[in-house]
């Protein structure tokens, strides 16, 4: 069996990280993303993978194929010329799709869970339609466009964001098609959620599994952190999350073997910790990914951020409410900052409190964004 993983976007949500890394290369709780997806598929089995890929694909081949040579998989990279949308990417890969019969898998790179795929595989056996897509339930369905199905899983159909009841579950992102599906896709860009799968409802065509456990998308800061407690939860409840004997380290916590972290710490709950970060002592952090080589120094309060790549933070600051911190950023002593995203190479000496517009050498505050942005024309956003 083969499966493809769509990988061709730009990241933006998730900016400043992708400015550095292209998001499938980000890590989440110490492995890049798209690994997760990998190790998961070759644990099912999988010997092909198929990447759609656009941004930054050089940059990401090189990366995963090294992974592919470790794994003793085969990764097929299909590039996108321009962007092809959901549905898209499967035409311009049909030549490998379609190189036998068998049933394939189609992720959305974003998906975190525990990626049930031999139960979806049994279920789309068993029925002997064209599609199945996995389902996860969600706690306010008028946000999301949600699947109606009946008590078999045949989907009825489709209701965007429903002023009434109608289903409280939404698409997980991870499908699994009939070769014959790539009939219904041309090679233009295409909506698989709009144009392809309504059809193949009305036809009869095409099922719901429900997913077990956990779902998250992790593609903009507030789902990463959110994404990490729920996926340091799942390791938890499977016993494969390491522990730590240390009464600084509270509730789920995973820290990297090369990390170190001093006295009188308190890590947790739902922290992620990377390879030769230091954390100094006092430091208290919760709610947080601090990625590979960073430093927070003395003292220190962390709540609800995602610091990037060799960042230093200074003694005594208080970082909270989603800050992200881009790539090699230094954060002066004794400063606070609240729900700011910095650019890769700044460095901050001013508070930043609430909503306002500050200079912090080449940078400014954006008030209605809360987003710290280059004062050079033409840059990001």
């Amino acid at each position: 069996m083969k499966a493809l993983i769509l990988v061709g976007g730009y990241g933006t949500r998730l900016r400043p990280l992708t400015l550095s890394l292209p998001k499938p290369l980000v890590e989440f709780c110490n492995k890049p993303m798209i690994l997760h997806q990998i190790d998961a598929l070759v644990e099912f089995g999988i010997k092909h993978i198929i990447l759609a890929v656009s941004y930054r694909a050089d940059m990401l081949e090189e990366c995963i194929r090294k992974q592919a040579k470790e794994l003793g998989i085969k990764i097929t990279f299909s590039l996108e010329e321009e962007p092809l949308g959901t549905a898209g990417p499967l035409a311009l890969a049909r030549e490998y799709l379609s190189e036998d019969d068998e049933p394939f898998f189609v992720l959305n790179s974003d998906v975190i869970c525990e990626f049930p795929f031999k139960s979806l595989y049994e279920f789309h056996k068993n029925h002997g339609s064209e599609g199945t897509i996995l389902v996860t339930k969600v706690e306010e369905p008028s946000k999301y466009g949600v699947v109606v199905y009946d008590q078999l899983g045949k989907i009825e159909k489709f209701v965007e964001k429903p002023v009434e009841f109608v289903s409280n579950k939404i698409n997980a992102g991870i499908y699994i098609f009939q070769t014959s599906v790539l009939n219904r896709i041309k090679l233009k860009p295409t909506s698989i959620e709009k144009e392809i799968f309504p059809k193949m409802a009305f036809e009869g065509q095409l099922y719901a599994s429900e997913l077990p456990g956990f779902w998250m998308d992790v593609g903009q800061p507030k789902d990463f952190i959110t994404g990490t407690g729920l996926y340091l939860s799942s390791l938890k409840s499977r016993n494969i999350l390491p522990s730590a004997n240390n009464p600084g380290i509270v509730g789920n916590v995973l820290i990297h073997p090369t990390a170190k972290y001093g006295q009188n710490c308190r890590i947790g709950p739902n922290v992620s910790i990377g390879a030769n970060v230091v954390i100094e002592d006092g430091v208290c952090i919760k709610r947080c990914t601090i990625m590979s080589n960073s430093i927070v120094r003395a003292h220190s309060w962390l709540d609800s951020c995602i610091i990037g790549w060799k960042c230093r933070i200074g003694k005594w600051v208080r970082m909270e409410n989603n800050c992200v911190l881009g790539e090699d950023v230094l954060v002066n002593d004794e400063l606070y900052l609240n729900g700011v995203k910095v650019l890769p190479n700044k460095e901050i000496s001013k508070s930043v409190a609430e909503p306002s517009v500050i200079m912090i050498k080449n940078v400014r505050y954006l008030a209605d964004a809360r987003v710290i942005v280059p004062l050079t024309p033409g840059t990001w956003p």
